[in-house]
């Protein structure tokens, strides 16, 4: 079942406003954890699992993403 462009405009706006911070603060959480269990990863290592889990959350949310930035297709244009 394909989105509709609004449905698409909405669950991104949806996915960057609510989802992002959310995701945000499970991954700090998630590596804090970690730390505090097995002991501090080396400063380029988190950096990496933070650069890792920062491009991780487009994975998913891809589909919805694309497209969200042109005109809207069903829109005539009147130039």
């Amino acid at each position: 079942m394909a989105l509709s462009y609004k449905a698409r405009r909405r669950l991104s706006l949806l996915a960057l406003v609510v989802g992002l911070p959310a995701y945000i603060v499970v991954a700090v959480s998630v590596v804090n954890w970690a730390g505090a269990r097995w002991g501090r990863l080396p400063i380029w290592a988190e950096l990496g699992v933070y650069v890792g889990l920062g491009l991780l959350w487009i994975v998913p949310l891809k589909p919805i993403f694309t497209g969200v930035g042109k005109a809207a297709p069903d829109e005539d244009r009147q130039d």
